[in-house]
């Protein structure tokens, strides 16, 4: 129980970039996109609503839309 506790918590902690990367990228499958910070940069200037702190990201709040906004790109 308190192993799941400690990951929600991870989960929902605002990080910078680069921790948000690190934690993206070990958390998805081998085939899906990888996060990289020019990849990110462009996904925070098309969803700017997402982000009250520039620097603030979090696995739990842009996880899920980083994944569908990575796949919509790969179809175009």
């Amino acid at each position: 129980m308190k192993a799941k506790s400690n990951e929600l918590k991870e989960n929902q902690t605002i990080t910078s970039l680069a921790v948000f990367i690190e934690n993206y990228n070990k958390s998805i499958p081998e085939d899906f996109t990888r996060a990289t910070s020019k990849v990110l940069e462009q996904f925070q200037i098309t969803h700017p609503a997402l982000f009250k702190n520039p620097d603030g990201w979090s696995i739990e709040k842009h996880r899920k839309r980083l994944m569908d906004w990575l796949f919509s790109q790969r179809e175009l």
